[in-house]
């Protein structure tokens, strides 16, 4: 039985045998790049990565070569935030890979701020990498999905807070409600196209660069409100997310999987 206060690792069950992928924002430590390791273990053909920082990207790529073994792993610089840039970095996967089955859009940019202490201009960086940096990646490889003709598969990273209420996170939860919105909205309309889109929802997920930024007693605070007391790991939130790219989950499109349930 597996222990759910201390799971062990889950190996790949060839859920996406053959698929190529595109993720963005995978070069760091968090859930695009456990994203792109169980893509690879999970029996993906090819996989493109996306990040902003060059360097991080190009040892990102290394690094998943040598854990993986797949080697048909490729990397390509590109900011979210500018249309030139996404189209570029679509181009590129299509190119690629030949044609892109599964996007998986991960980029996102979270602070802390009180909503009465916070500038317009903050409010605006995160709704704009986190909620529009989304909507360009999907809409336009929604576009260039139809004119494939070929179906296709596109998973979202929200987050619970979506749904729930955390003081100074107006601007993400915000951005992310408007993920999960965007979703469900877009599902509907790729659906004519055979085209499915879903969203994970994760709760806290740990990985060095939280650990840096946030305040320890807040993290184990956060953690303790968890169904199992602690945060998730990132590769349990991308098992969602290749579930939600594999054939299993054929009939669903428009939902938002929760990866976490609070106490009480």
């Amino acid at each position: 039985m597996i222990n759910l206060k201390k799971p062990e690792y889950v190996p790949g069950h060839g859920l996406i045998k053959g698929k190529s992928v595109l993720i963005t924002a995978a070069a760091g430590a968090g859930i695009g790049y456990s994203a792109a390791t169980k893509a690879a273990e999970e029996g993906a053909r090819a996989i493109v990565i996306s990040d902003i920082h060059e360097g991080r990207l190009n040892s990102a790529v290394e690094n998943l070569k040598k854990e993986t073994g797949l080697q048909e792993i490729y990397g390509k610089v590109g900011n979210v935030v500018v249309e030139d840039d996404v189209q570029a970095l679509i181009a590129y996967a299509e190119e690629t890979m030949s044609g892109v089955d599964i996007l998986i859009n991960n980029a996102g940019l979270g602070t802390s701020k009180l909503l009465i202490e916070m500038e317009d201009d903050e409010w605006d960086k995160v709704i704009n990498v986190t909620l529009n940096g989304t909507m360009r990646m999907t809409r336009h490889m929604m576009r260039v999905m139809k004119e494939r003709g070929e179906g296709g598969v596109i998973v979202n990273n929200s987050s619970v807070l979506g749904w729930r209420a955390q003081k100074e996170q107006a601007h993400y939860a915000a951005a992310k409600a408007g993920v999960m919105a965007l979703t469900r909205c877009a599902a509907v309309e790729a659906a004519d196209f055979n085209v499915r889109i879903n969203a994970v929802a994760p709760s806290i997920v740990l990985h060095p660069m939280l650990r840096k930024s946030a305040p320890a007693e807040l993290l184990a605070d956060l953690e303790s409100k968890e169904a199992y007391g602690r945060a998730a790991e990132a590769w349990e939130v991308a098992n969602v997310m290749m579930f939600l790219a594999s054939d299993y989950s054929s009939y669903m499109t428009g939902e938002i999987l929760s990866t976490s349930s609070q106490r009480g």
